[in-house]
């Protein structure tokens, strides 16, 4: 494209911009229609374009499905469309769906039969939201989520999987084949390398169960054995065949920490620094104790607290900060500092957000 054409096209979509009422992140509406554009200069195939603007529209649907519930906590209970009602899985999927539902968290599921049906129930309708699959056999919206206005429908894995895993704050995995499995290890891929926030992930199994322990021996004895992955990586993950502790686990892990954000030092050379936002500020003598003990994590300076950053909003004034500046390669070690945080500062569940 000549420097004539381009600038051509640049004052079209912003005319475009004005005429559709675009007034707010208008530089990212324009890198959606760019992005548009440039795929036909590429001369995209037919295919690529249809892949691109179905995955697009979709997205689109899903975010206006959550939108409404942004400030509710959320949690995606993954398993398989196979299970029976009456099967011990069924049973805790929906007690531990049931459970959340009780401290006002919603339930996030495929939205088909099976265990998603199982944690529908036990939400109920007022707390659940699903996120189907379109397939030629086998799955079909349940009842439960199948309201327009509680269940988007997709037809890629990629875009459902996005869904089912963005909004979320917590994970419970149960037993269950290829999609199941797909899940959990996409969940431990962002944990590990630090492409998602920290969040809780339960492995749930039926008393007794050896699936999980099953995938547990498959991790360490050969993944971990292998060198494929770091020792001590599923330490991030707690596998049990209670709901109880499976639901436990959610609510410890959101007892005092509530999130985090970064802040640009604007410091030439200086690594961005990283604010753990909690409840209850830790002692003077628990912040050295925690520089010592994740003094490997650090890229420069302690683990301190302190005042609110010029760039904050309002939300978080009740909140403390905690601040340090993480090496790149430590960002999947978050997980444990926020353990540490709450551990020395116990929270009480019943206040949970």
């Amino acid at each position: 494209m000549t420097a004539a054409a381009s600038d051509q096209t640049t004052e079209a979509v912003d005319a475009l911009l004005k005429v559709a009422g675009v007034t707010q992140q208008r530089g990212l509406v324009r890198r959606i229609v760019e992005a548009g554009l440039g795929l036909s200069a590429d001369a995209a195939s037919r295919l690529d374009l249809k892949i691109s603007a179905a995955a697009l529209e979709e997205m689109r649907e899903a975010f206006a499905l959550f939108a409404p519930y942004a400030g509710v906590r959320k949690a995606t209970i993954f398993g398989s469309a196979r299970t029976q009602p009456g099967d011990l899985l069924y049973t805790a999927a929906e007690a531990s769906a049931r459970a959340l539902s009780d401290d006002d968290w919603m339930v996030v599921t495929g939205a088909g039969p099976g265990i998603m049906e199982a944690a529908a129930i036990g939400a109920g309708a007022e707390h659940s939201l699903g996120v189907s699959i379109r397939l030629p056999f086998e799955e079909e919206p349940n009842a439960f989520v199948a309201n327009d206005e509680r269940h988007v429908a997709m037809k890629y894995f990629f875009t459902r999987k996005l869904m089912l895993v963005k909004e979320s704050s917590a994970f419970i995995c149960l037993p269950g084949g290829f999609g199941t499995m797909d899940g959990t290890f996409e969940l431990l891929t962002l944990q590990q390398t630090g492409k998602m926030a920290p969040v809780p992930i339960v492995l749930l199994d039926r008393p007794g169960g050896t699936y999980w322990e099953g995938f547990k021996s498959f991790v360490l004895n050969e993944l971990e054995r292998g060198g494929f992955v770091t020792p001590g990586d599923l330490d991030r993950v707690l596998i049990t065949d209670s709901a109880d502790a499976a639901v436990e686990h959610v609510h410890g892990f959101w007892s005092n920490y509530t999130d985090l954000r970064w802040f640009p030092t604007h410091v030439p050379g200086e690594r961005d620094a990283l604010l753990l936002y909690v409840r209850t500020a830790p002692t003077a003598a628990q912040l050295a104790e925690l520089t010592e003990r994740f003094g490997f994590m650090l890229a420069a300076g302690a683990i301190e607290v302190v005042e609110p950053y010029a760039e904050e909003g309002s939300e978080r004034a009740n909140l403390v900060r905690v601040r340090l500046v993480p090496r790149p390669h430590a960002i999947g070690e978050l997980y444990r500092l926020i353990w540490a945080l709450n551990e020395m500062v116990p929270g009480d569940p019943s206040t949970e957000e």
